[in-house]
C-alpha cells in the first residue's frame, strides 16, 4: 500500500494575550508545501457535522500565520469570530504523544471533541487510549506541552 509523505512544519506565532496581559504562543502543525493547517480540513465541521470535512480553497482564513480552510462561508465566519474555540488543542499534535514528551502531528481522520475542544491523534490506537481516560491524558499532555514546544523547530 502506498503512503503519502506528509511534510510538516511548525509555525510559532503570537496567538493571543493572556489574562495577565502576557503574550501566549502556540505552535500549529502546518503542511510545508501548502501552508495549510489540518491538511486543509475544516475545523468547524467537526463540531457542526461531527465528521472530518475537507475545506474548499474559496473559504480560507489566515490565523496564527497559517491558512485554515472551511467547507462553507458559515463555518469560515464562525471560525473568524471565535477561532480559539475551533483550533485543535495542542496545535493539532497528538496529546498521547505529547504526554510521552514527543511531538507527533495528529491526523484529521482520528479525532474527538472533549471538553468543547478538538483533539487530533496520530493513530486509532492513540485515540482509543485517550478516550479510555480523558482527564488523565489531558493532564499528562498539559504537563509536557511546554517542554515539547521548546524542542519544536520554529
Amino acid at each position: 500500500m502506498a503512503s503519502a509523505l506528509r511534510c510538516l512544519t511548525v509555525i510559532t506565532v503570537l496567538a493571543s494575550v493572556g489574562p495577565s496581559g502576557a503574550a501566549v504562543t502556540e505552535r500549529v502543525v502546518t503542511d510545508t508545501h501548502t501552508g495549510l493547517a489540518m491538511d486543509g480540513y475544516d475545523p468547524v465541521a467537526y463540531f457542526t457535522d461531527a465528521a472530518p470535512t475537507v475545506g474548499r480553497p474559496q473559504y480560507e482564513y489566515r490565523f496564527r500565520g497559517v491558512i485554515w480552510r472551511f467547507d462553507n462561508e458559515g463555518n469560515r465566519a464562525a471560525f473568524a469570530e471565535s477561532a480559539e474555540q475551533y483550533v485543535p488543542r495542542f496545535g493539532g499534535y497528538d496529546p498521547m504523544a505529547i504526554a510521552r514528551g514527543v511531538a507527533l502531528a495528529g491526523n484529521p481522520a482520528y479525532w474527538t471533541i472533549a471538553g468543547d475542544r478538538l483533539y487530533l491523534f496520530y493513530s486509532a490506537e492513540a485515540l482509543a487510549s485517550f478516550k479510555a481516560d480523558i482527564a488523565s491524558a489531558v493532564t499528562a499532555a498539559e504537563a509536557k506541552w511546554p517542554q515539547v514546544m521548546e524542542r519544536l523547530t520554529p
